[in-house]
């Protein structure tokens, strides 16, 4: 699977994780930065990411700042991007299953190297499960015709 990734300065110890986490289990990954611990802004790596889901370059988008809230925030605002701010297994698998989130956040400062690996492979390795939830998902993407 082709997987965008991208981070602040403060998310970058995780972006470098699920970076070599994702290209170890095979999947093509690509890196949009930061890749120094400068200062920068993190809706510009937010929206770099989400620009790539929407152009067919990347199926799935992975974003790393703090706490991944401004990420999920700036991804949010993007139509079609469904971002989800994940903490735990449960809430990841949750977010591909119900939601068909596009976009993974997740908070450097706040998940451990162990949790941010299991969050991202549950992330990407699950489903989504369609069926009743597939209705629940068109009504999140008729909000995207409300922002014009």
């Amino acid at each position: 699977m082709k997987i965008a990734v991208g981070c602040d300065h403060a998310g970058l110890p995780a972006k470098k994780q699920v970076v070599e986490t994702l290209r170890l289990a095979g999947h093509d990954v690509i890196d949009l930065g930061t890749n120094t611990e400068e200062s920068v802004d993190y809706p510009d790596y937010a929206l770099a990411v989400a620009k790539q889901i929407l152009t067919g370059d990347a199926e799935m988008g992975i974003l790393c700042c703090g706490t991944g809230l401004g990420m999920c925030m700036t991804a949010n605002k993007v139509p079609s991007i469904r971002a989800a701010l994940c903490h735990n297994v449960y809430t990841a698998e949750m977010a591909r299953r119900h939601n068909d989130a596009n976009v993974l956040c997740i908070g450097a400062r706040v998940l451990d190297d162990a949790t941010v690996d299991s969050v991202v492979e549950t992330f990407v390795d699950t489903p989504f499960d369609g069926g009743r939830h597939e209705r629940r998902v068109d009504k999140i993407n008729a909000v995207d015709g409300l922002r014009e």
